[in-house]
């Protein structure tokens, strides 16, 4: 009987050039090779992220809908891909070797609604728009810092919370456990609270979700094999408090209905 041992199988890669394990890997399914971005494809989908925008601007409650969306659109569509493109950051756009056009397209979508979101938020806490602050690692405006981290986007003056806001396409509605982790390390560290603000753009509806409190039992966890097996806490539909054609309700009523 023949023994092959652990010893063997790495002087077998070593044979075939590779040192690590990874890359090894990473030469067989080709995961290696980095493809020249299409910008071609990048502009198509911008001009798929304004008309997005556009629409949602249309059928969103009146009170809290952008102004001038051509101007919101050259600002957060238009200028971001610029600057994503002048400081060469589309590389860092590669997670699990996935096409960066796809990760960009994910990653912009969710950055324009952080700032889409910015009008009703307002009108939710109470304070004026101007008062509200952007702190996520993601902010375009930091580009030499830019990197994508669970961290909360959006911090809520005199309420002493974070929001992460964020938004469903597709009619699944989750949140990934990494940011119930941060939620739980903020809380720990500073007493913060951390709310996720989940847009159901596919519904049209939105839910809030306090991160820190959810509990390592909840029901609501889940494993998505779409998602490459990931654990993600799928939101309630008793957390969908507000129909994105009405006024949006306070932070109060917003508790009170979910029993926070």
């Amino acid at each position: 009987m023949v023994t092959i041992t652990a010893k063997e199988f790495k002087e077998f890669r070593n044979l075939l050039g590779f040192t690590n394990q990874n890359d090894v890997k990473a030469f067989y399914s080709a995961k290696d090779i980095i493809r020249p971005v299409s910008f071609e494809h990048i502009e198509m989908l911008n001009a798929r992220l304004a008309e997005i925008v556009s629409k949602l601007n249309s059928v969103v409650h009146a009170s809290v809908r952008i102004t001038d969306i051509q101007a919101f659109t050259a600002e957060y569509i238009v200028d971001v891909y610029r600057i994503l493109k002048e400081n060469n950051i589309f590389p860092r756009f590669n997670n699990l070797g996935r096409p960066p056009e796809d990760v960009y397209f994910n990653w912009m979508r969710g950055n324009i609604v952080s700032h889409f979101a910015l009008p009703a938020l307002a009108k939710i806490f109470g304070i004026a728009e101007s008062a509200v602050s952007l702190v996520g690692d993601d902010d375009i405006a930091h580009i030499a810092d830019f990197k994508k981290t669970p961290k909360a986007d959006i911090e809520i003056p005199g309420h002493n919370l974070r929001l992460e806001t964020q938004a469903g396409f597709q009619s699944i509605n989750d949140i990934k456990q990494h940011k119930v982790l941060e939620a739980r390390r903020l809380a720990l560290e500073k007493g913060m609270q951390t709310w996720a603000v989940h847009f159901d753009f596919y519904n049209g509806q939105a839910a809030f979700v306090q991160l820190d409190t959810i509990a390592d039992d909840d029901v609501n966890w889940v494993t998505r094999q779409q998602m490459e097996g990931q654990t993600v806490f799928a939101i309630d539909q008793n957390s969908f408090v507000w129909r994105l054609t009405d006024p949006p309700p306070t932070f109060e009523k917003i508790k009170e209905q979910i029993g926070a």
